[in-house]
């Protein structure tokens, strides 16, 4: 399995929609630093991941939501992780990918 890392807010720049495009079923995708905009409901972008939700398994780190302030509305069914459970993520996937 796959841990897909996004790091990149999805309103500058297209590694979001790559990734979720390159995403396979039981893939995990976390979002870091700018990147956590992705998680947040009702913008562009929810209906993608909405999507992608149904086959793949989505985390966002809960210190980057609040340093950006966007603590509350992330999209329900996205798992909120600290530290520590993004370790746990990285040594439960087979293989850790960062999207640029």
């Amino acid at each position: 399995m796959l841990l897909h890392i996004v790091n990149k807010s999805p309103f500058i720049n297209n590694s979001l929609e790559s990734c979720l495009r390159a995403a396979k079923k039981n893939s995990g995708v976390l979002f870091i630093e700018d990147g956590v905009y992705g998680a947040l409901d009702n913008t562009a972008i929810t209906p993608q991941v909405k999507k992608a939700m149904k086959d793949k398994k989505f985390f966002v780190l809960a210190s980057d939501l609040k340093a950006r302030g966007v603590s509350d509305g992330v999209i329900k069914g996205i798992e909120v992780v600290d530290y520590g459970g993004f370790v746990d993520l990285t040594t439960q996937y087979d293989v850790v990918e960062s999207w640029l």
